[in-house]
């Protein structure tokens, strides 16, 4: 198999891997069903959501597993984990288990999110592989499928069942299997080998190309996702038609390793044909009189002259262009003990507590903040999907820019941090001074984009500051402030909207004051964010002005 072949048929697998691997992105779908189920309080629910973040903290077995072990192992191990972690909880809730105490409980949510971990430290993997020379392209476009997860999922729920009782069962069940069904289909093309390092320009420009395509295939993925999130169903027969147009679009990629195969083949009998009647040609040349056959030599040793000419200018010209997008430059390469004694370190590491992970932290509530305001489940489902196409397509928005723009616009990567901050400061004060179903959806669609960019820039961010030799270990360190930002934050608004509830009120809280204290001081913490954001760019402008010299 050809190196082309390989890479985009790796880089399908990975796109399918990361369509289903946000496996936690649904819980604002049916944590108020669960809340329900399980008779727990607020801080308890969040609490089960902190969890799942906290198997983050685990995180860095996986980057130290995958230098030890094959990925499919890895792969493997992270499936099986969130087969557990999901899968023992469904069972609990269709009483095929008697009993799980909320500690347990808590256990099993914790597995389940370091499950994601390992898928990837997979995907990441694979991709910084099999594409060396546009790592940052592959990884912001490949990862932004991760957006999808929770949009994929309701609509599967929606096909399964239409009763909204059974919501919670459905949900469990989906994201035990599905993870596992999906890489077990991945294992045989990870198994495969690459028997070719094609770098030169022809398997540049066909990158580039395929790059091109997917980009397109994903944007219109996209659009789909946020039609169906806001309602417009109704444009399709039904949502079986809808969930299966949304898997088709998840093929398509497909065509890519496919039309390469094809082109291949095409190329090569083009060229056969061609070789053949360059051959005729030269016996009929030995016709010709002794005359013309010194004239055509003089003209063969021109025309041989300016070929080398042009070989040697496409050459160096090849290499100019592999080598701006090759070069992976970075601060300094160092593990994890140095990475730590860093300020930049402790800058990045609240900057992205601040920034993306409030805004998770905010994801996480949405069923409850829309519950509260009066909304209906319907309305939530559709929150929860519209969040998850925008996330999407903040994934999506750097490597597009990156790919199309390259260098000649470069942006550093802290200055880009730096820019996403305030508007997530301002989506959290409008729900502050606004209760409207409007507000509610404009500030989750900013928040969306805000964090889903930030994450896909963060992968670049933690290979620019720290280096790429360590960046398992380094990252999935740097993304441990999830689960702390994830219990703080959490706690914080859980408090107070149990303090805010009334004392007719059971279980539930209803009312704009249910959590605008909340959206207050996550306000005045994102803007904090932002400053701390401006001196980490301050402390890296002078790396970033000679990276651009460069």
């Amino acid at each position: 198999m050809s190196h082309s072949i390989y890479q985009w048929l790796s880089f399908v697998c990975i796109i399918w891997l990361q369509s289903f691997n946000g496996t936690n992105s649904d819980f604002p779908a049916y944590s108020s069903q669960l809340k329900s189920l399980l008779s727990i309080s607020q801080i308890k629910l969040n609490n089960l959501a902190f969890a799942s973040d906290a198997g983050k903290l685990l995180g860095w077995f996986s980057g130290v597993a995958a230098n030890y072990l094959p990925l499919w192992v890895v792969l493997i191990l992270g499936a099986i984990l969130g087969l557990i972690g999901y899968g023992v909880q469904f069972l609990y809730i269709v009483q095929k288990i008697s009993y799980l105490s909320y500690f347990q409980i808590l256990m099993l949510n914790i597995l389940a999110g370091n499950s994601i971990c390992w898928i990837n430290t997979v995907c990441y993997t694979s991709i910084i592989q099999n594409f060396p020379f546009h790592p940052q392209v592959a990884v912001g476009l490949a990862t932004s499928y991760v957006g999808l997860s929770a949009k994929i999922y309701t609509d599967i729920v929606d096909v399964i069942s239409s009763d909204t009782s059974s919501r919670a069962k459905n949900y469990l069940l989906l994201n035990s299997i599905l993870p596992l069904i999906v890489s077990l289909l991945a294992i045989p093309i990870l198994l495969l080998k690459d028997v070719a390092s094609d770098k030169d320009g022809k398997a540049y420009m066909s990158v580039q190309s395929g790059f091109t395509i997917m980009f397109f295939v994903t944007i219109v993925t996209g659009i789909y996702s946020v039609i169906g999130s806001l309602g417009w169903k109704k444009v399709v027969e039904s949502p079986l038609y809808a969930t299966g147009l949304a898997f088709l679009l998840i093929v398509v990629p497909l065509l890519i390793p496919v039309g390469l195969r094809v082109g291949k083949f095409v190329l090569n009998w083009w060229q056969t044909k061609r070789d053949n009647k360059i051959c005729n040609r030269s016996v009929d040349s030995d016709n010709f009189s002794a005359n013309s056959t010194e004239d055509s030599d003089e003209v063969v040793i021109e025309m041989k002259e300016l070929a080398e000419v042009v070989a040697q200018d496409s050459t160096s010209v090849t290499d100019d262009s592999i080598g701006s997008c090759t070069s992976t430059s970075s601060i300094e390469e160092i593990g994890v003990k140095m990475m730590v004694r860093r300020m930049e370190f402790w800058l990045y590491f609240f900057v992205y507590m601040f920034g993306s992970t409030l805004g998770l932290v905010f994801m996480n509530n949405l069923g409850q903040i829309a519950e509260s305001r009066g909304q209906s489940l319907a309305t939530t489902s559709s929150l929860v999907s519209l969040s998850s196409a925008f996330v999407f397509f903040g994934r999506l928005l750097p490597s597009l820019l990156h790919h199309f723009s390259g260098n000649k616009y470069m942006i550093s990567t802290t200055k880009s941090i730096a820019a996403l901050m305030p508007p997530i400061s301002v989506a959290f004060f409008l729900l502050a001074v606004n209760s409207g179903i409007g507000s509610l959806y404009i500030s989750t669609v900013i928040i969306g984009l805000c964090i889903g960019s930030f994450t896909s820039i963060s992968v670049s961010a933690t290979t620019e500051l720290f280096g790429t030799k360590n960046f398992g270990v380094n990252h999935n360190i740097i993304v441990g402030n999830i689960p702390v930002g994830s219990f703080v934050f959490g706690t914080c608004a859980a408090l107070l909207y149990e303090k805010k509830k009334k004392s007719d009120q059971t279980n539930i809280c209803m009312g704009a004051e249910c959590y605008r204290t909340t959206f207050i001081i996550w306000g005045c913490i994102s803007l904090l964010g932002a400053i701390l954001a401006f001196v980490l760019h301050l402390r890296t402008r002078k790396f970033y002005q000679q990276k651009q010299l460069r």
